[in-house]
């Protein structure tokens, strides 16, 4: 079964994940910031995890910790989730575009966390969400669930839909990257013998 729970609580912020990669993409998402719950609402969607996410964040400050530490905790849910890698495809890529907007996602769920970003808003905000958390978000995911990650703009004129094709081109990469290889069986996608 690959499902993890992760509870993170800080000062902050007090987050609950639950995540079952091999569900069929429904999401609830309580986070209290609502472009960002559409945005997980996305990810889980396009990427076929069941995610549920609860937090709690000091939102009279701002959405910065509360994004973040989503992240973190999605990230190490999707570490956890994935045990020791064994049978997975590893590599995911997805281009997507979406009316004006094409973002091309590239991933190798390799364990060395490291995040490439050409993303560009030509907006500081969607509506009351801050563009910059997009990054954040992804940041921390990438870290925190060991993943290698690529996030290149071709296009895109609309920040909303930059940032909508941006979280749905790296659903659809954790996608091919997550299922399990029939062809491989149980064996590591990798020739050092761990990942």
């Amino acid at each position: 079964m690959r499902k993890a729970e992760i509870t993170r609580k800080t000062n902050e912020t007090a987050i609950s994940v639950a995540i079952n990669l091999d569900g069929t993409g429904q999401c609830q998402c309580q986070t209290g910031i609502g472009f960002f719950d559409h945005m997980i609402d996305q990810l889980a969607r396009h990427s076929l995890i069941d995610i549920q996410i609860t937090a709690k964040g000091d939102l009279h400050i701002d959405d910065h910790h509360t994004v973040e530490d989503c992240g973190i905790a999605l990230g190490q849910a999707l570490s956890a989730a994935l045990g020791d890698k064994r049978g997975i495809r590893r590599y995911g890529h997805f281009a997507l575009a979406m009316d004006d907007a094409q973002i091309a996602a590239a991933l190798d769920l390799s364990g060395r966390p490291y995040l490439v970003w050409t993303i560009a808003f030509p907006t500081a905000r969607i509506g009351s969400f801050d563009t910059e958390l997009v990054r954040e978000f992804f940041q921390a995911l990438a870290t925190h669930g060991g993943i290698t990650l690529h996030l290149d703009q071709k296009h895109g004129l609309n920040s909303h839909h930059i940032a909508e094709a941006t979280f749905k081109s790296a659903a659809r990469a954790l996608r091919v990257a997550l299922e399990l290889d029939p062809r491989i069986g149980t064996a590591l996608p990798s020739t050092k013998g761990m990942l």
